[in-house]
């Protein structure tokens, strides 16, 4: 296991995105190689005096799973209201394992300041860490890390082409400095994943 070098400040957190049961191997949207990087997140963790982890959290009805639109197959896309949404599997819904951080992550988990539940709305879905997709509704996290002094975030986990990409672009537009740890992260598809790495040359974010 080797963990990146780089410094880190009081002024920095760390963001560690989706570690659950149902983004790794087993898991109803499976992120291949998922469970493998939970060691890591933990090393990782242990260098941060801010941690901060997202959970996916979804109610069975909830818009995003291809269930609930008849005659839907899951990695389509459809349009709702707020735009573009990719339908998927059922996932992460509250009250099952698969909602459940995986056992491997819990050393990361119990630094963490706080658990930014989202997705937990049945009318939209929500990728990133700081805002659902509607891209109007925040979680909160942003006026969590002004108060506590942080200035920099760096952000892991899972999946690198979507929670993890979303989080880290609305990092940067709330005004922080971004950094992805790309060896702590894992991606759905190779094709997302370059669209990811394109977006974040784009926006500024860096890639450690």
């Amino acid at each position: 296991m080797n963990i990146p070098a780089f410094d880190v400040l009081d002024t920095d957190a760390l963001i560690v995105v989706d570690p659950q049961n149902d983004f790794c191997e087993g898991g109803a949207l499976a992120v291949s190689g998922g469970a493998g990087i939970m060691p890591l997140l933990n090393a990782i963790a242990a260098r941060f005096k801010t941690v901060i982890v997202s959970q996916d959290w979804h109610t069975p009805d909830q818009i995003s799973f291809a269930s609930n639109h008849e005659g839907a197959a899951p990695f389509t896309q459809i349009e709702v209201a707020y735009g573009p949404q990719m339908l998927w599997p059922d996932h992460c819904v509250q009250g099952t394992s698969g909602a459940d951080f995986h056992p491997a992550v819990a050393p990361a988990i119990q630094r963490a300041a706080a658990i930014i539940r989202k997705g937990a709305n049945p009318a939209v879905d929500s990728y990133s860490a700081f805002f659902e997709n509607d891209h109007q509704t925040s979680t909160g996290l942003s006026g969590l890390l002004r108060g506590l002094g942080i200035k920099r975030v760096f952000i892991c986990g899972l999946a690198y082409d979507y929670c993890v990409r979303y989080s880290a672009e609305d990092a940067v537009r709330e005004g922080f400095d971004a950094i992805v740890i790309e060896d702590a992260c894992r991606a759905i598809a190779p094709e997302t994943a370059q669209a990811a790495r394109d977006s974040f040359a784009a926006l500024g974010v860096t890639r450690l």
